[in-house]
């Protein structure tokens, strides 16, 4: 796969993507709030029978819309999943998930004080585990399309920011650098 000119690669440690509804269910929605409409329009008559075209089709296309906003990135040091924020150096360790994964994670044995924003149109995800003792969540659970390439640049952020805190921390433990 070649990428265009007009789309650089991202930088190590850098994903955003957002997990919009597929065709098919933008495709149903539709077509349920049309059918609603007709049954409405069939028993009223005049002006107050355009009235559930007006109402309900626009308002099936912001809710579709609405659900499918979830954006997830990481960049600037942080995974940002919507409006939550979680800094890079919280992460102990990323664990890419499958369906099947996904299922056995959130499933009977789930942990309740897990932070999980799941989509269920999307099949992967990531379980993300923190290293945070003043924080009571164990991980996170964030759907996700590219399961691995999410953890990949979790893993490189987190890299990167551990490694730029370890030397100013070595630097302030010894200023006169001998």
């Amino acid at each position: 796969m070649s990428l265009s000119p007009s789309s650089p690669p991202s930088p190590p440690g850098e994903h955003a993507e957002r997990l919009t509804l597929p065709w098919w269910l933008w495709l149903g929605g539709v077509a349920v709030a049309v059918l609603l409409a007709v049954e409405i329009w069939m028993g009223a008559p005049g002006l107050r029978a355009w009235l559930p075209f007006v109402v309900l089709l626009p308002a099936t296309v912001a809710g579709l819309w609405w659900l499918g906003r979830i954006r997830v990135a990481v960049g600037d040091g942080e995974l940002r999943v919507d409006d939550a924020r979680l800094p890079v150096r919280f992460v102990a360790d990323v664990v890419p998930l499958d369906a099947e994964g996904r299922r056995e994670v959130l499933g009977v044995g789930a942990d309740p004080l897990a932070f999980v924003v799941q989509r269920p149109w999307v099949s992967g995800a990531v379980q993300v585990l923190l290293d945070d003792p003043a924080d009571p969540t164990p991980f996170w659970v964030v759907s996700t399309r590219h399961p691995v390439r999410l953890a990949a640049a979790l893993l490189a952020a987190r890299d990167a920011a551990t490694g730029r805190r370890e030397t100013v921390s070595a630097e302030a433990a010894d200023p006169t650098g001998g």
